[in-house]
């Protein structure tokens, strides 16, 4: 059994269907389906149950063991609103929860596997993992950093894998249920086809109008990373997960203009709140993550943002 935390999410359903075309069904499934729209993503999946995640917490509080003992954790299930700012809930959910789970993984040796954030780098523009470059600026970032440096105090000592993912900008199929948090791509694709164009933030932190920089990557190659892991149970420790390389906004508003052939850029003003406490520059460090062995390729911009096309409208989401 294989148990995905945040399973009816974004990143966790599309883990789900990686896990089912290796032939896994024997899975457990926990979120919260308090927007229950997220259901849509697992209609297509195998899996063997389902749980709320207070189930899940009331299960490890009570000390006991599953009938069969689990192959591995996959936490993928977070509050990911990125301007929550009720920090006891964001805590409790991004923070004390993933603590129990850990303790209930690293007491029993079972394969820990959970996402971290690119957020936890803030402005700064080196992205290694390491601590002097990590300086998040809200408080979900603040929740992701502090896990992880609780996970490296528990490293020296764990007898079995515990591996944190810091995932950068992730686009992809299944992301429609996180509406205002989806990715840019999904945005400026239902932009295109409702008016003709697309729009943008106009220049602000050093950086002209559309030519902000993130590293986007899709969600395909975050699910291959988390499952070349599951097969390299030796590697341990907590990596970046992006491409390596960052693109400027006007290059993803370009990829979804060319899928469809028409279309114009509008640049709106840099909203004020924004100021300050904004990434306009991401780029995963992927030294550890190659030296620990991982050498496959990443889709660019244009090839993943034309395969997300293509699902969006093979599946007619808008």
């Amino acid at each position: 059994m294989i148990i995905v935390t945040g399973g009816a999410g974004f990143i966790g359903s599309n883990l789900i269907k990686g896990l089912n075309a290796r032939g896994r069904a024997d899975i457990l499934v926990v979120d919260h389906l308090k927007q229950g729209h997220k259901f849509e993503n697992l209609v297509d999946c195998e899996i063997a149950d389902y749980w709320d995640r207070k189930q899940l917490l009331d299960h490890i509080d009570s000390g006991e063991d599953f009938p069969e003992m689990p192959d591995a954790v996959f936490h993928q299930g977070a509050c990911t609103v990125t301007t929550e700012w009720d920090g006891r809930y964001m805590m409790e959910t991004n923070f004390e929860y993933s603590k129990a789970l850990l303790h209930f993984c690293l007491d029993r040796e079972i394969p820990f596997l959970y996402a971290s954030s690119a957020a936890v780098y803030g402005t700064g523009s080196i992205f290694r993992e390491e601590r002097q470059f990590e300086a998040p600026l809200n408080v979900y970032g603040y929740s992701k950093f502090l896990f992880d440096q609780y996970v490296r105090r528990m490293l020296p000592v764990a007898n079995s894998q515990v591996v944190g993912l810091r995932y950068f900008n992730v686009y992809g199929p299944r992301e429609a249920h996180k509406k205002r948090m989806a990715s840019m791509a999904f945005h400026l694709r239902n932009q295109l086809l409702a008016t003709g164009k697309v729009k943008l933030f106009s220049g602000s932190h050093g950086y002209g109008d559309g030519e902000q920089r993130r590293d986007f990557i899709h969600v395909d190659d975050t699910v291959a990373v988390n499952l070349w892991l599951l097969d390299h149970g030796d590697v341990c420790g907590i990596y970046n997960c992006g491409t390596g390389q960052s693109a400027a906004f006007n290059e993803v508003a370009h990829a979804v203009i060319n899928c469809y052939g028409y279309g114009t850029i509008e640049y709106i003003a840099f909203p004020e709140d924004l100021l300050g406490c904004y990434q306009s520059l991401t780029e995963a460090d992927l030294t550890a993550l190659r030296d620990a062995g991982y050498d496959h390729p990443f889709l660019s911009v244009e090839e993943g943002i034309a395969s997300y096309v293509e699902w969006l409208d093979a599946h007619a989401v808008g």
